[in-house]
């Protein structure tokens, strides 16, 4: 052995103070990419979850102004603005003006937008039960809970 020279020690690297994989909007990010998955094989029609979104909530409401529809759906006026446009081009959404403020127009389905809404509705129950699937009840409704919390 050469003087002054210490044999090689391996290090082991301190661990990092960021981790990626155990941040809550990674995690997140990867639960979406599931979600959205299992959305598009199993929504059964050519629809966005954003579109259905916005189908599902028209069913729940009736109509309602673009404004409050985006704010029911959580979009932003751009986003719910070009969802209805889309859907509007597919005649799934109609719009008319509102006989209480002639200012503002009403977004109401077609009788094909309910009839696509009627038809998907099932499907989305059941990306829902898949997108739990790896959770028992209790946990589920934690889930469900917390998440809730976090808006």
């Amino acid at each position: 052995m050469t003087r002054g020279v210490s044999p090689k020690r391996s290090v082991k690297p301190a661990r990092p103070y960021y981790v990626l994989e155990e941040q809550i909007g990674f995690i997140l990010r990867q639960v979406w990419q599931r979600h959205a998955t299992i959305f598009a094989r199993e929504i059964g029609i050519n629809l966005t979850p954003t579109q259905w979104a916005a189908l599902a909530k028209l069913t729940e409401t009736g109509p309602c102004s673009q404004n409050q529809l985006g704010r029911l759906t959580a979009m932003d006026v751009a986003t719910i603005k070009g969802v209805i446009d889309r859907l509007t081009a597919r005649g799934l959404t109609e719009t008319s003006a509102d006989p209480e403020d002639g200012r503002r127009l009403l977004v109401s389905l077609t009788r094909a937008g309910q009839q696509m809404a009627e038809k998907a509705a099932p499907n989305a129950i059941e990306i829902t039960k898949e997108t739990l699937a790896p959770l028992d009840a209790r946990e589920r409704e934690t889930l469900v809970m917390l998440l809730s919390k976090l808006r």
